[in-house]
């Protein structure tokens, strides 16, 4: 008799992980399930199931893990700040000359740069400014939806930067949360500044979007 209220609690088990909406409670009854149907299958000699369970038990445990462990650095990155320099061993060195062109507007933004040396000078339509070292340029075009450069960057002077690609700032920004957290921070103060650059500019303020838009 145990035996069949054993395999019904195993099959409710699987009921409930199809009316989960989330995924932390579903690796959770996925789990007992395992671990039930598993037992089942034992006791009652039906292997390929226990065997299916058995199989199913560490890679549903691995995914609850991995689960918390993301939800934790979501956490972690709404307090915890990450330097640009962390990123450095992910990027590729480049130099410049005084007067080359970084950033073209209207080119696919395939990659974002962190100025090391240098300066360089952002043209926004009507908004010019001047950038120096520990810059961000070209982040937000890189997230963008329609991946277009808004604005040029000229280097004013002779310029050392590292560049990361768009692929590799995307896996970066999967893998850690606190990345996508600081890469949000940054893009909103940019717009922001640009915003409040462009309203100085152009009093009585009227702004429109693309002098904020992404570089």
């Amino acid at each position: 008799m145990w035996i069949t209220i054993l395999g019904y609690a195993a099959s409710a088990t699987v009921l409930v992980t199809f009316c989960m909406s989330t995924m932390l409670p579903l690796r959770v009854l996925a789990i007992a399930s395992n671990f039930l149907f598993a037992s089942y299958g034992a006791v009652a000699h039906i292997y390929p199931v226990m065997i299916l369970h058995l199989i199913l038990l560490p890679v549903n445990t691995v995914r609850l893990v991995q689960i918390r462990r993301l939800i934790q650095g979501l956490a972690k990155a709404q307090t915890k700040d990450l330097t640009i320099e962390a990123l450095l061993p992910y990027m590729t060195r480049r130099n410049l000359k005084a007067g080359e062109i970084l950033i073209l507007r209207g080119d696919c933004a395939d990659r974002m740069f962190y100025l090391i040396n240098g300066e360089v000078q952002l043209e926004l339509e009507e908004l010019k400014k001047t950038l120096g070292p520990g810059s961000l340029l070209g982040e937000i075009g890189v997230f963008a939806q329609d991946h277009k450069r808004t604005g040029t960057v000229r280097c004013v002077t002779d310029c050392e930067l590292y560049e990361l690609t768009e692929a590799k700032a995307k896996e970066i920004y999967f893998q850690n949360p606190a990345f996508g957290y600081a890469v949000l921070r940054i893009i909103i103060s940019r717009l922001l500044e640009d915003l409040r650059e462009s309203g100085h500019a152009n009093s009585p303020a009227v702004v429109t979007t693309s002098q904020v838009r992404a570089y």
